[in-house]
């Protein structure tokens, strides 16, 4: 109760949860409202995180690159062990707004995910590829949401293409149909390249959601050859990586889907620990309680001016 009462009295979503051995918070937008000293407490321990996943250089853009505006339209899911508070992963999504025929359109991008080598293999997928996107989702009222992902690596590109709904490209779809699709990725490469660490002099091939030459705008030491790369499991999105994307040029794919009821539901049943299916139920009634209940406690209240919300 006490979780669900800090989080319906606050603007952004700001939760903290035990998961086995770690603790697990998500912090929405957290350049718009933490003091200066939090902040930066917040980016050292991302930096902290990237400095161990990295076996040189260091990475420049996004959250990463100590800029409190980057941080104003990030959500940050962070794990740190609990027995010593080290930060040990972080999952950093970016909330776009995009033009779709006149209308704008929020687009969640997958972001940045890092893990400390010695903590991997240790359960920590299902909180840093989805969660933070499923409680978004629900807090939309259940509304499809749109995701995209920018990435080498074959492992990366079939976790996305499996986990969410009408993703494309894939290998069964290699040229994306839908020209919606094409519509908001022409946004995302005209306006927000910043947030996936694209330089302005990378090349956009628009046929096949293809980035080439993608590493020369602050995400330089991601690059990687194709053996370095994760590969996935299925072996069909290994050779088709290898096949599509020029790993000595530093090629980058473009994917976009959504996130609906289908994709929450294969999440929840593929994903989630069984353990972990309460916890889980639990930011959900959360999430929503905040959606549901934070504009009737606005309402009522007239000792404070909520703006185009206010109470009478």
């Amino acid at each position: 109760m006490r979780l669900i009462a800090k989080a319906i009295s606050r603007e952004y979503l700001n939760v903290s949860f035990k998961s086995g051995a770690n603790t697990v918070e998500i912090v929405e937008r957290p350049g718009r409202w933490m003091d200066t000293d939090r902040l930066k407490g917040f980016q050292s321990d991302l930096l902290t995180v990237a400095t161990a996943s990295l076996e040189s250089g260091a990475l420049d853009y996004g959250v990463l690159s100590g800029k409190r505006e980057r941080l104003e339209n990030a959500i940050i899911t962070l794990v740190r062990r609990s027995k010593d508070q080290k930060p040990i992963a972080f999952n950093a999504l970016s909330l776009m707004d995009v033009q779709q025929s006149g209308t704008l359109r929020r687009v969640i991008h997958l972001g940045l995910v890092m893990v400390d080598p010695s903590e991997r293999q240790k359960g920590l997928s299902w909180i840093l590829y989805g969660l933070t996107c499923l409680l978004l989702f629900i807090r939309g009222g259940l509304r499809p949401l749109y995701v995209s992902n920018v990435t080498q690596v074959p492992a990366v590109v079939g976790m996305v293409t499996d986990t969410f709904s009408e993703v494309s490209p894939t290998p069964e779809e290699p040229e994306p149909r839908d020209f919606r699709k094409v519509l908001i990725a022409r946004e995302i490469m005209r306006s927000h390249r910043s947030v996936f660490g694209v330089g302005t002099d990378a090349e956009f091939d628009e046929k096949r959601f293809l980035i080439k030459n993608a590493y020369t705008g602050g995400s330089d030491d991601l690059k990687k050859t194709i053996e370095e790369a994760s590969k996935h499991r299925d072996e069909k999105y290994n050779v088709w990586c290898a096949r599509e994307l020029n790993y000595d040029r530093g090629d980058d794919l473009l994917q976009i889907g959504l996130i609906d009821l289908a994709a929450a539901q294969r999440y929840v049943s593929r994903s989630v620990p069984r353990g972990s299916l309460i916890q889980l139920a639990a930011l959900g009634v959360l999430v929503i309680t905040r959606r549901v209940f934070l504009p009737v406690a606005h309402w009522f209240n007239s000792k404070k001016d909520y703006g185009l919300l206010r109470a009478r």
